[in-house]
């Protein structure tokens, strides 16, 4: 990786960080410094990216990238820089354990450095986007997994990462590369071909992790074991488990795949099989007021709810349970502390999308 591209740009008075006056103005009226980042980075209309706002965000995006070609995570990359920001974070780029796939954190960051780089055409952007992909191809193991943190850093950090869709975010964005998404146009053959082959490995990894009960595939963890893939402890209220919320991506995740192999049929399959048993009826979750005036988090019966999935369920008796930081599982949402009932989403309703795409899926299989 060309560490000095990140450079002389960054240092040059010449070049303004953040926002003039002019660049201050709003977009359809709301001023795009007030929305989220990962708003303005990968939803506003096709023709702002190619604005002085966007060049100045990409700008300080290219300020936040560090030496590895990653971005840390839960920083809002379009906010003004002041010069002692600025600084500060050309410094910061030494902090090898801040670059992460956590929380949505670089691929957000490489979509809106396309879709800058495809409106002005200007090189620093393209260099930029290409050392963060390398970051995504350097990062992964062997095994075709990816760790939360890179270089690696001590504790949950190093196992193979599905939580907050860090792995499907990474097989995502290599997906419309290998599939000549034009956004992704500007990419030579060498990034193509790469792309094509850290994606076949992270498939593989995917088929490697999936939890086996009973001598049947069931779903996944919301993270494993980077030698033996097993079920692997988070935080400390994220104990090894099968993981109904986790798992939803990565299933819709390899019905996206063309042609799959029998292994990737078999592992959607059973996924679906496993959620079909496992959803729970006739429950949901209500926010209520307690006699403290507080707002509080409560399962309520409800016989016309939708279906429910736990986040975890034990590994053992496949019933969900739930956690307080203290890592001792509970039977019930109650017996949960506030911080934690009411700080967590313990329920999810993802996998009925699963469910709802499957069918066609499977129409699509026999064509």
């Amino acid at each position: 990786m060309k560490k000095n591209r990140l450079i002389p740009w960054m240092l040059g008075g010449a070049l303004v960080f953040g926002l003039t006056a002019h660049a201050q103005k709003s977009y359809e009226g709301r001023n795009y410094q007030e929305l989220p980042w990962k708003v303005v980075a990968t939803q506003m209309p096709d023709e702002w990216y190619g604005t002085d706002e966007a060049k100045a965000a990409a700008d300080n995006v290219l300020v936040y990238q560090k030496w590895s070609g990653g971005w840390g995570k839960n920083t809002p990359m379009h906010k003004t820089l002041r010069p002692a920001d600025r600084s500060a974070l050309i410094e910061d780029k030494r902090s090898i354990h801040n670059a992460t796939f956590d929380n949505d954190a670089t691929t957000t960051e490489l979509k809106f450095l396309a879709k800058v780089y495809n409106k002005t055409g200007e090189d620093r952007y393209k260099e930029a986007f290409e050392d963060g992909l390398i970051f995504i191809f350097r990062s992964q193991y062997d095994n075709g997994g990816w760790p939360q943190v890179w270089p690696l850093r001590p504790g949950y950090y190093s196992h193979i990462t599905i939580n907050d869709d860090a792995t499907y975010n990474n097989l995502v964005l290599l997906q419309r590369i290998v599939k000549g998404d034009p956004e992704f146009a500007f990419l030579d053959k060498f990034f193509v071909e790469r792309s094509r082959k850290v994606m076949d490995r992270g498939v593989d990894c995917l088929l490697k992790t999936q939890i086996v009960k009973g001598g049947k595939p069931t779903v996944w963890c919301a993270q494993h074991d980077e030698y033996n893939f097993m079920p692997s402890m988070g935080r400390t209220f994220e104990l090894p488990s099968f993981s109904g919320s986790e798992s939803v991506n990565v299933v819709l995740f390899l019905m996206s795949l063309e042609n799959p192999s029998p292994e990737v049929i078999r592992a959607v399959e059973c996924a679906v099989e496993w959620f079909e048993s496992h959803k729970l009826e006739g429950i949901r979750v209500a926010t209520v007021t307690g006699p403290d005036g507080r707002r509080d988090r409560q399962v309520v019966q409800d016989p016309n709810a939708p279906a429910l999935w736990g986040r975890f369920y034990d590994l053992e008796t496949e019933k969900p349970f739930f956690c307080d930081r203290d890592g001792v599982k509970k039977n019930s949402l109650a017996e949960v502390g506030y911080e934690r009932r009411n700080g967590y989403g313990w329920y999810t309703s993802g996998p009925q999308k699963v469910l709802d795409a499957y069918p066609a899926w499977k129409a699509r299989l026999v064509r």
